[in-house]
């Protein structure tokens, strides 16, 4: 089970940080990433990290505002999310690669969250 929590509708450049937490994975023994859906628009893949060594990655129309960390104490993945746009708007949706393939590639990923909402007015 993956718990998002954290969406909400912010103005163009405010400040989110998305959570992701689970009770029946380890976190530090996957890939998790973090992925958005918008209507009428496929999903995308916004950002990911290795639970065992950190290594994360980055959509280009992310990077240098967003960043993914893994908190192992609390078993939670964190997608803070600064200047953003409304073109950032959608449901952001937690998921687990099992095989650790990463990547922004949704077909890898094999559990996945609910999601939840972020709206960026203008």
């Amino acid at each position: 089970q993956l718990v998002e929590s954290g969406g909400a509708s912010v103005q163009a450049g405010g400040t989110l940080r998305l959570s992701c937490a689970s009770s029946g994975f380890i976190f530090d023994d996957y890939a998790i990433g973090w992925f958005r859906q918008a209507p009428g628009k496929e999903r995308e893949g916004v950002s990911s990290i290795s639970g065992s060594n950190g290594r994360s990655f980055y959509a280009d129309s992310v990077k240098g505002r967003f960043t993914i960390s893994h908190d192992k104490a609390k078993n939670t993945v964190y997608l803070q999310m600064n200047y953003l746009k409304p073109e950032d708007t959608g449901l952001y949706i937690c998921a687990v690669d099992t095989l650790r393939v990463g990547g922004l590639s949704a077909p890898y990923y094999d559990y996945w969250g609910q999601g939840t909402q972020v709206t960026v007015s203008s």
